[in-house]
């Protein structure tokens, strides 16, 4: 079958091959896909060329083989799904507890661009706990799970100070129920309850100095991929008895299927709105990726295999 496969050269970063029809387990079934989001972490992955890895973890298509054992959708199911690795091709094996099925309202190239974005804002919701009045500071904001999380905070009572280094992408940052849109982290008028750091470098210590006794710091990224240092005592100056939390999207008590579901019930509601920055034929795919590490696409970059 046709795959995306990497050629070691970030410059054009993948490319047209054949690939090995997918070896099902059991609990795995068999989605042909029809479109499938990029996202950042799988354009850093890919300036490694030494790593024999497969991109592909945010995909929507077609059950086109149920999965063996008997459980999950059967043949003919629409679905989203989170695949491990290996989605950027015609034909992938996923786990059922890692897909959900669509309902007819929800076409696949908007459902591609829920996964990994999707699940963490969502997870990182849960880990912020009670939002409800609360003042919350998300730092890179402008991305894709910033603007899952300004969505699903605001709509649960959260007043959302939301940093974006760019003016005219933190106009539909307001849009989605933003108190406040700041173009640097400085510029941010603390204290707050709950600060969400997903910058790292100076961004995670300028959170820190404006977060409230007793307050929670959420680490979940580190995007402009430099180094952070603290100094313990900066706790004493604001954040007295303040908490600094380490988040991993991947731990969580739920199952991806579980989330996605929830996810897919919130867009066919009209609760959560994916922003689609992109959409085009996956031949396009390379110069997708050089786009979005570049951020020239504000919200996902989907690609269509039909």
């Amino acid at each position: 079958m046709k795959a995306m496969l990497p050629t070691g050269d970030i410059s054009n970063a993948v490319e047209f091959g054949e690939a090995p029809e997918p070896e099902p387990r059991d609990d795995e079934a068999v989605v042909a896909v029809e479109a499938y989001s990029v996202n950042r972490g799988e354009t850093f992955r890919l300036e490694d060329p030494r790593r024999r890895w497969l991109p592909g973890k945010d995909i929507a298509g077609t059950v086109v083989r149920a999965a063996a054992d008997g459980s999950g959708p059967a043949e003919g199911t629409r679905v989203v799904a989170h695949p491990a690795s290996a989605g950027w091709a015609e034909r992938v094996g996923v786990p059922v507890h890692s897909l959900a099925a669509l309902p007819d309202r929800v076409d696949c190239t908007t459902a591609a661009a829920l996964p990994l974005a999707g699940l963490t804002a969502l997870r990182l919701l849960r880990a912020a706990g009670p939002v409800a009045g609360r003042r919350v500071l998300l730092t890179g904001a402008s991305g894709g799970v910033g603007h899952y999380l300004t969505e699903l905070a605001s709509g649960s009572g959260a007043q959302i100070t939301a940093v974006s280094a760019s003016e005219e992408r933190g106009v539909r940052l307001l849009e989605l129920g933003a108190a406040e849109v700041v173009t640097d982290v400085e510029k941010a008028t603390g204290p707050f309850d709950i600060v969400l750091e997903s910058v790292g470098g100076a961004s995670l210590p300028a959170g820190l100095a404006r977060l409230a006794p007793e307050g929670l710091l959420v680490w979940f990224g580190q995007a402009s991929r430099t180094a952070v240092t603290l100094n313990f005592f900066d706790f004493f100056k604001t954040a007295v008895g303040g908490s600094i939390r380490h988040f991993d999207y991947t731990r969580s008590d739920r199952s991806y299927g579980d989330d996605l579901a929830v996810l897919v019930r919130l867009v066919a509601t009209g609760r959560l709105h994916p922003e689609i920055g992109l959409r085009q034929d996956w031949s396009h795919t390379a110069a997708a990726i050089t786009a979005l590490r570049d951020r020239r696409i504000r919200g996902n970059a989907v690609l269509v295999t039909s």
